[in-house]
């Protein structure tokens, strides 16, 4: 790659070294500080940093890799994941806005999950910090493996080489500045993967002569819309939309709507992630299809899937430009990683250190512990993406499902069901994960396949999960009244701000 190329990745990282340095000064002297950035963060940067921490790398690598793939079928995921994240913004943000607040000012997820039920240290709080910690483990890396193929395929690095520059980057600013330094540099990587999602299939679809000559070259190789539909099976399609019922146990998203300013801000942060979220996501499949067309046009080798967004960048633009669009990468992958690296040691510090050390802790002694706790996760999801034949999608449908599963049902029984016990929320938690987990591992079918290749196992998960729920909640005693109040508070200050 060419230095130009190059000025503009050191450029970049300069920028999120340098927001996390303002973010430490601002706002890691305590706790609520650094884990929530003190519930004051605009919905602009709730909004992007929402978006950005969700889409990842995948959204740059995985699926223009799956839509160049598999064609228009990669779609009905898309279309799945717009659904799933306006749902989220709807059902989830507000109350969950609101509840964490009127549960004795709830910091992570773990902690209203114990909380909701009048119980700071219940068990529920201890089983979800630790399936957290499991599936951010795996999530995390997949962001890496994103980043060593990109230093793998772009700058001609080791992969493994590119795993560290990646690593080294993004736990640098998080351990500096903590939630404030990931959204604030959340918002600025969302503004680039923005402008690059839209550049590169646009500048792409202008080596054609006209939109009928690209589609007839993507043809060649790919079902046709019409046909896709047709060949498409219900386990398919059910599978590729229940990506969007995800969204409801996502911690590293949910987080957002926790930490933004006020329940009026919410749909501004709403309708800014929502139309950032069509644009890029369109931008992403463009590419995908834009890249089948290219490849079979101009004869382009293309040996791994993942990196057609990486290949345009290189062959159709300025040096100076391809390293902007290489930022755009890191800043999809950093984005991610930040998130999921900063939840997870924001439960191994609020929900397992300090409910398993009964000594009090200073609030600069708690940053310090979660500062360890991101070193800790890092390293060992380091270890996980050691092996560069990972797939990015696979490692993110794989964490996603899990959240999906094991939260999403339970953050909606928060939420909505009065009467939530906190033996159910435990049995919801379990029920979802483990289902996941055996689907994606058991290897029960012929040939020693998974049941995951039959239908995605989120499907399975959630459905399980919040039959759980239910169940249990018909054979268990009524909450006391104290817990029945915060959910009708919760209520009440909602119909207020109506």
């Amino acid at each position: 790659m060419a230095f130009e190329s190059y000025i503009s990745l050191a450029i970049y990282f300069a920028v999120m070294l340098g927001i996390g340095l303002f973010a430490y000064k601002q706002s890691t002297s305590d706790i609520s500080g650094y884990i929530l950035g003190g519930r004051q963060v605009s919905p602009h940067v709730t909004a992007l940093s929402a978006g950005a921490s969700d889409m990842s790398g995948w959204m740059l690598m995985g699926l223009p890799g799956a839509m160049f793939l598999t064609g228009f079928d990669a779609m009905y995921i898309a279309i799945g994941l717009v659904a799933g994240a306006l749902a989220n913004y709807f059902l989830v943000a507000p109350k969950l806005r609101v509840y964490t607040e009127v549960a004795d000012d709830s910091l992570t997820i773990p902690e209203f999950f114990a909380k909701r039920f009048g119980q700071s240290n219940a068990s529920v709080r201890m089983v979800s910090a630790g399936i957290i910690v499991m599936f951010f483990t795996l999530y995390t890396s997949a962001g890496l493996v994103a980043g060593g193929k990109l230093f793998e395929s772009a700058f001609g690095m080791g992969y493994q080489t590119g795993l560290i520059i990646t690593l080294a980057v993004v736990v640098s600013y998080t351990l500096l500045g903590g939630f404030l330094a990931v959204s604030m540099t959340d918002f600025v990587q969302g503004c680039i993967m923005f402008v690059a999602l839209v550049l590169v299939p646009i500048v792409a679809f202008t080596e054609f002569d006209s939109l009928a000559q690209m589609n007839s070259a993507a043809l060649e190789s790919v079902p046709s819309l019409s046909e896709s539909w047709q060949e498409l099976t219900l386990l398919g399609l059910v599978s590729s939309l229940a990506w969007g019922l995800g969204y409801f146990g996502q911690p590293h998203i949910i987080v957002r709507f926790m930490a933004i300013r006020s329940v009026k801000a919410i749909a501004t942060a709403r309708n800014i992630g929502m139309s950032w979220m069509l644009v890029t996501i369109i931008g992403a499949l463009g590419t995908g299809f834009v890249g089948i067309a290219y490849a079979n046009q101009f004869g382009l080798q293309v040996a791994d899937a993942e990196t057609i967004f990486i290949i345009f960048s290189e062959i159709l633009f300025h040096p100076l430009i391809s390293g902007f669009l290489m930022a755009a990468i890191l800043a999809a992958i950093m984005s991610t990683i930040s998130s999921q690296l900063l939840v997870s040691a924001s439960s191994l510090t609020e929900d397992i250190y300090r409910v398993v050390n009964k000594k009090e802790a200073s609030q600069e002694q708690t940053v310090a512990i979660g500062r360890y706790g991101v070193a800790g996760v890092a390293l060992a999801a380091l270890l996980l993406a050691w092996d560069s034949s990972n797939s990015i999608l696979s490692l993110v449908s794989n964490a996603w499902a899990g959240f999906g599963a094991a939260f999403g049902p339970l953050v909606l029984f928060c939420l909505y069901k009065k009467n939530l016990t906190h033996k159910a929320a435990l049995a919801g938690i379990l029920s979802g994960a483990v289902t996941v987990l055996f689907w994606i591992y058991a290897p029960v079918l012929e040939g020693g396949a998974t049941l995951s290749s039959v239908v995605y196992e989120i499907v399975p998960g959630f459905i399980i999960s919040s039959l759980t729920i239910w169940g249990v909640i018909i054979f268990s005693e009524e909450p006391h009244e104290e817990v029945q109040a915060k959910f009708t508070e919760t209520n009440k200050v909602l119909a207020e701000l109506s």
